[in-house]
């Protein structure tokens, strides 16, 4: 299995494309240019699955819709967020003047508690981890040694809690429950900047310590 990390849009969210072996793939987090994002999928003769939502902000679903037109395919989102894709208030598009409103439509799967989620050939194990925003849902690959965890842990850092549903004690603690009880090797891969592993972040992270 291979991924490939394709930073989108003005704010740089990592997309993520998780390949097998025959060329099947899932799509996480679309950012905001989809023509980018057809053209590597394209360039790479990859067959989208699905795409699979970390959470419901701007940045992560700006090219939401034009990627699930162009290959018919389902969109996964925590239920805590449903409303999200079609709220600019709530998936905080309508904060920033300059972008426009992000308006799409409503999830084909709704998940809910912490499973295992089979899409197409693909196995993973979810996990939601909320706090940066009450539906945000992290991808787990274990044999495969990764995973996806969106806007949650990054870093050096941990997501921002100033946004609607956010709290610093629930993500603080989710994390703690969830992320870090993950092997220390495995890879972390964030919705921004570079990947990390539960092993560093509990030695470096400042906002994990004393917590």
């Amino acid at each position: 299995m291979r991924v490939h990390i394709h930073p989108l849009g003005p704010i740089q969210t990592n997309c993520y494309i998780v390949e097998d072996e025959k060329k099947n793939c899932l799509l996480f987090d679309p950012g905001e240019d989809g023509e980018a994002l057809l053209s590597e999928l394209r360039k790479l003769s990859l067959k989208p699955v699905a795409i699979l939502l970390t959470h419901a902000h701007f940045d992560h679903i700006g090219a939401l819709e034009k990627i699930r037109t162009a290959y018919d395919i389902p969109v996964y989102l925590h239920v805590a967020e449903k409303k999200w894709l079609a709220n600019p208030e709530l998936n905080g598009s309508a904060k920033y003047p300059v972008l426009p409103d992000v308006i799409c439509n409503p999830a084909d799967v709704l998940l809910r508690d912490e499973k295992q989620l089979e899409v197409g050939p693909f196995k993973m194990e979810t996990r939601h981890v909320p706090g940066h925003s009450p539906g945000s849902v992290c991808y787990i690959f274990e044999d495969e040694g990764f995973a996806i965890v969106g806007d949650t842990l990054f870093q050096g850092s941990v997501g921002r809690t100033d946004l609607p549903g956010g709290d610093t004690e629930t993500l603080l603690n989710a994390i703690h429950e969830q992320l870090l009880t993950l092997d220390d090797e495995m890879l972390i891969y964030p919705g921004h900047g570079p990947a990390t592993t539960p092993g560093i972040e509990k030695d470096q992270n400042p906002y994990l310590h004393g917590f």
